[in-house]
């Protein structure tokens, strides 16, 4: 599945695509040629969001899609989806392997490739660097230097995603640095998805 791990990475979000729209709001995306999904949800729990990452994943073996859930290793495993995402408040990377036994595993790594080199070594699928811009998802965000994409992609053999405020206006920025995977959530889902996706795509084409 590791060759999958490339082009434009969706991230859902709890206000942008909630649970009772979630599924739709994915089709769209996924039928404007997304071909990674991420379910993002820190406030509910496993139980209550497992019929809707049964349906997300449904939906990305459908359209041949990666479905990956962020942070829940444990609904990971049970539902047999295609990859986990772990960010640095999340269970080690250890840890999370030894609860979700196949797939891919993501690890965030923000600014640093020290981080990223024993990700990989601890057998990390990718690893995530960011936020690149100020993100409207994620305000807080520490803002990394685009030079650290250039750095993990000579050190690193394993893919490597851009992730952080990246927008149509900004992404060619993004794309000159040649990561594996750009990651998105507002500049997805925000909107008019397909017109999104379409102007996210020309971008990384320039």
């Amino acid at each position: 599945m590791r060759e999958k791990l490339q082009g434009l990475y969706a991230i859902t979000d709890e206000k942008l695509t909630p649970d009772d729209v979630v599924a739709l709001k994915v089709e769209e995306a996924l039928i404007s040629g997304v071909k990674i999904i991420q379910y993002r949800n820190k406030s509910k729990n496993d139980d209550e969001v497992e019929l809707t990452c049964k349906a997300l994943q449904t939906l990305c073996t459908k359209y041949g899609a990666l479905f990956i859930i962020d942070d829940r290793p444990h609904l990971a495993q049970k539902i047999g989806v295609d990859g986990l995402h772990v960010g640095k408040d999340d269970m080690p990377l250890s840890q999370a392997r030894a609860i979700f036994t196949k797939g891919i595993i993501g690890v965030s790594c923000y600014g640093s490739i020290k981080k990223a080199k024993e990700a990989e070594s601890e057998g990390a699928d990718y690893v995530a660097f960011g936020s690149f811009f100020a993100s409207p998802t994620k305000p807080h965000s520490g803002i990394v230097s685009m030079s650290v994409l250039q750095k993990a992609k000579e050190q690193l053999s394993i893919p490597v995603c851009a992730i952080g405020g990246i927008d149509s206006t900004n992404i060619d920025l993004i794309a000159q640095q040649n990561p594996d995977m750009i990651s998105c959530v507002s500049s997805v889902f925000d909107g008019n998805i397909t017109q999104n996706i379409l102007m996210l795509e020309k971008g990384m084409r320039r």
